[in-house]
């Protein structure tokens, strides 16, 4: 048995450690077993050796080879280089006879036994060319016996244990501590396997098996046997003892060599059984069935009938005869023609041999006369070549001064790279520590002037019940605090590229939107300037928390796919670089943009008037006014959104232009910039994202989500729910307008994005989630106040008061236990019947009241 310690190479991560392993060739599968020791009854792994390839590079150490399947590579190591070569040797010969054995034989053969018998002795005489002599078995490190030495030990008891197989390992474990003598008793090996039992063989038995006379299974086995039998008794005239007896080596040598003919022979002889046997087998079986048949026949006429069967049988196996024949002599001349070919092919290579030859005596010529020619040279050229050497030798001298000199310069310049190196490091890695904390104290400067301009507010609001002088003092100071101009400050206290990237407070963000709010209010100035410092702080604080992070996450997503990271992503913000191209890709999604779709619309616009287009010129001036933008009616952008709104309106013609899509067709502006994108952007929004009837001349979707908003209000929020009815307050005089833009104009221009972002991608659910978040947010402000006028007051602009996107993010998709979008459905479903249902009984006491007014007359 093929079977011994060797040491297998683990690699888990960056360790790779040596394991000692006992391996056993398993000959039925044509696999290399592996278990941690001899005495285990479960592997611990397999190696399949059929399509298997064998390597073994003295580079990479003695005595270790690999295993290359098409799967995985496998790293062995021997105790020595003999015990490697054995292995090799071994494992190339079993794999050639189990991948020949199984191509060549079937399993359903009757034959099949006998071959197995005489296969052993076709290896060894077939292949007498061996590439590499047959190493001597190393009886100390492969065998049986070696199962019975004790294991190699590695260096700790633990690096031998298999952690990659802890069931197999405790399953051997126990199975070795119960001390089974089932496998190991009476000095055998778990791997032994039972040989065939020898029976007594007579030349009877085999003339019997000639003549085709033997029975399937019975006879299967007895010819196994007499092959069997035949191999060790005949054909060896020099044995073990036979050769012990011969006096000196060349006595043995041929003796083996006897034995090789012996052996040639009887391969011949077995290979000639075989295939008589196999032909015999054949028509007697083909006889038997016929005559069964024939037999079997109850009337003459059956019988006739097989006998023409047999006839035609017969006929139609001369013609495949006659086309065999004909095949073949095709064959011999197409052999005929290719002989002739290679023996031209061996001429012209004979032609170009004696060519080659020719050649080289040429070249030997040449040689021999320049050798002629520099032996004996003139004395002039003598002197010449003199000189000439030696001034080469002069120069060849300078260049080796000039390498040595250059070799010291190098090493000297290596040493100053490394100590610039050193510095450079240090200096960026303190630069970058100096901008983190200047972030830092910025940030807190600018908490810092937000409480001041609270408690100035304050003061404000308090104004009219202070004496004159403290009133003059706290004017003169609110003034003074409006007019900081925070830029230049930042600008003076930081280098260009801190103010742009932490800490930029310019007056217009990237898409034009006021960073500081201008209201006409004079008392909610003082509060704009609040709100642009708190902004600006949490900025600053989460940008290398927060935003890096964010933003090197993005940086790494190539090609854009649906997935729950994608998802997460998206909801915690896109960064600038990378709305643009998320929003197309969202868009086109769900919208298949038709070829020229959108230059019709707008030639149609032109030759057509829209019966929309004069609200559409009422709308312009009114859309964005916080946004640079669209401030000016000469601005670049509203000739662009007058023509997406125009195409919209012919693109649909059920909505044609509502009050609303201005603002949603805007933002799709500032974003995609490109005009086309914006269109396809405002079809999504309308006819994929919000539900049918939503922009319609009823609104009666938009009243719909209403009700829904309230009901989730009532399950999210109770206790502000209950103040409201308290007070009687209707939320839907503030939230509808949230519902029909999407939250433009109410939210700040970062946070609004955000809220954006991840609406194109989800859905309407996500407004329902915000909508719920804001007023968490602002929930224990709103309970304070106890007068209704001033709660519709607050309402109006609290939306501006938050100042913190992240913690509206997570309260919206995290801490109000977020509802499923069957949810919503159903909601809305429920709500939609009700509502329509009050606006049937709304027209049929208008149509009642008109009917009384006709009856009575004017």
């Amino acid at each position: 048995k093929l079977c011994g310690y060797l040491n297998k190479l683990g690699i888990r991560g960056p360790i790779k450690t040596w394991k000692s392993r006992w391996f056993f060739y398993d000959e039925n599968k044509c696999h290399l077993l592996y278990y941690r020791t001899a005495q285990d009854i479960n592997p611990l792994g397999s190696i399949e050796l059929s399509s298997a390839s064998f390597d073994c590079k003295m580079e990479n150490g003695e005595g270790i080879f690999e295993i290359r399947t098409p799967s995985r590579v496998f790293t062995l190591k021997a105790i020595s280089k003999q015990a490697m070569m054995y292995w090799l040797q071994q494992l190339q010969m079993r794999r050639w006879e189990f991948c020949n054995t199984k191509s060549r034989f079937p399993w359903n053969s009757v034959l099949l036994m006998c071959f197995c018998v005489l296969f052993c002795f076709y290896i060894d005489v077939v292949d007498n060319e061996d590439f590499l002599p047959l190493v001597k078995t190393p009886t100390e490190a492969v065998g049986l016996r070696a199962a019975s030495l004790p294991a190699p030990q590695t260096s700790t008891a633990f690096q031998n244990i298999s952690l990659k197989h802890p069931w197999t390992e405790i399953q051997n474990t126990v199975y070795n501590i119960c001390g089974s003598r089932q496998l190991w008793g009476n000095n055998e090996n778990v791997f032994s396997f039972d040989e065939f039992q020898e029976h007594p063989a007579n030349l009877d038995e085999e003339q019997e098996v000639e003549e085709g006379t033997l029975e399937d299974g019975r006879m299967e086995s007895r010819l196994n046997w007499i092959r069997k039998a035949r191999w060790r008794n005949s054909g060896f005239p020099g044995s073990h003892e036979e050769l012990s007896r011969e006096r000196n080596p060349m006595d043995k040598v041929s003796v083996l060599q006897q034995q090789i003919l012996t052996l040639t022979e009887e391969v011949k002889s077995q290979k000639e059984l075989v295939k008589l046997l196999h032909k015999a087998l054949e028509a007697a079986q083909q006889e038997k069935r016929v005559s069964s048949m024939y037999l079997a026949a109850a009337e003459d006429k059956d019988r006739l009938e097989l006998v023409r069967h047999k006839v035609r049988q017969i006929a139609d196996l001369t013609s495949r005869l006659e086309a065999l024949e004909q095949e073949k002599k095709e064959l011999e001349q197409i052999l005929t023609l290719r002989d002739n070919h290679i023996q031209e092919l061996e001429e012209h290579v004979q032609l170009l041999m004696e060519k080659n030859h020719a050649k080289q005596e040429v070249i030997m010529a040449l040689t021999e006369q320049m050798a002629r020619e520099l032996s004996d040279p003139l004395q002039e050229d003598n002197t010449v070549t003199a000189e000439t050497l030696y001034k080469q030798q002069e120069e060849i001298e300078h260049l080796k001064d000039d390498i040595d000199a250059y070799k010291t310069q190098n090493q000297f310049l290596n040493s100053e790279i490394h100590q610039v190196t050193r510095l450079w490091t240090s200096v960026a890695e303190n630069e970058k520590a100096l901008l983190m904390k200047c972030a830092c104290l910025q940030a807190r400067n600018c908490q810092m002037e937000s409480k001041y301009l609270t408690v100035l507010r304050k003061l404000q609001e308090a104004v009219p019940g202070l004496p004159s002088s403290h009133a003059e003092l706290v004017k003169n100071l609110i003034q003074e605090s409006l007019q900081w101009d925070v830029k230049e400050e930042a600008e003076e206290a930081l280098s260009f590229e801190l103010t742009t990237s932490l800490c930029s407070s310019s007056e217009y963000d990237e898409y034009g939107f006021m960073t500081v709010p201008d209201y006409e209010i004079e008392d909610w100035k003082l509060l704009a300037k609040i709100q642009a410092l708190e902004i600006k702080s949490n900025k600053l604080r989460s940008q290398e928390i927060v935003e890096k992070p964010l933003r090197d996450r993005w940086n790494s997503i190539g090609e854009l796919n649906p997935s729950a990271e994608l998802k997460s992503l998206i909801r915690s913000g896109i960064p600038v670089e990378h709305r643009q191209r998320v929003w197309r890709w969202i868009v086109s999604r769900h919208c298949s943009h038709l070829p020229d779709h959108y230059q019709r619309l707008l030639q149609q616009s032109r030759s057509t008037e829209h019966p929309a287009c004069r609200q559409i010129e009422l709308d312009l001036p009114r859309t964005l006014t916080n946004n640079k933008h669209f401030s000016s009616p000469t601005s670049q952008l509203i000739p662009k959104l007058r023509r997406v709104l125009l195409a919209f309106s012919w693109h649909n013609p059920a909505i044609g232009y509502c009050q609303g899509l201005n603002r949603l067709a805007a933002v799709a502006l500032l974003v995609l910039e490109d005009e086309e994108s914006a269109f396809w952007c405002l079809v999504h929004i309308v006819e994929n994202l919000m539900p049918a009837d939503y922009y319609s001349d009823t609104l009666i979707t938009s009243q719909v989500d209403q009700r829904v908003f309230k009901d989730f209000l009532s399950e999210k929020l109770p206790r502000l729910m209950a103040h409201f009815e308290q007070y009687q307050i209707d939320v839907s005089l503030i939230t509808f307008n949230w519902f029909l833009v999407a939250f433009v104009d109410s939210l700040v221009s970062d946070i609004l994005l955000r809220v954006w972002d991840a609406f194109l991608y989800e859905g309407t659910k996500v407004i329902f989630r915000y909508a719920l978040a804001i007023f968490k947010y602002n929930e224990e402000e709103i309970l304070r106040i106890h007068d209704s006028v001033e709660i519709y007051q607050y309402l109006r602009f609290f939306t501006r008061m938050i100042m913190d996107g992240r913690k509206l993010m997570n309260i919206a998709f995290n801490d109000l236990n977020p509802f499923p979008m069957k949810v919503l459905r159903n909601r809305r479903s429920m709500h939609r019947e009700e509502l329509e249902a009050e606006l049937c009984e709304l027209e049929q006491i208008k149509a009642a009241y008109v009917k009384e007014r006709a009856e009575q007359g004017p």
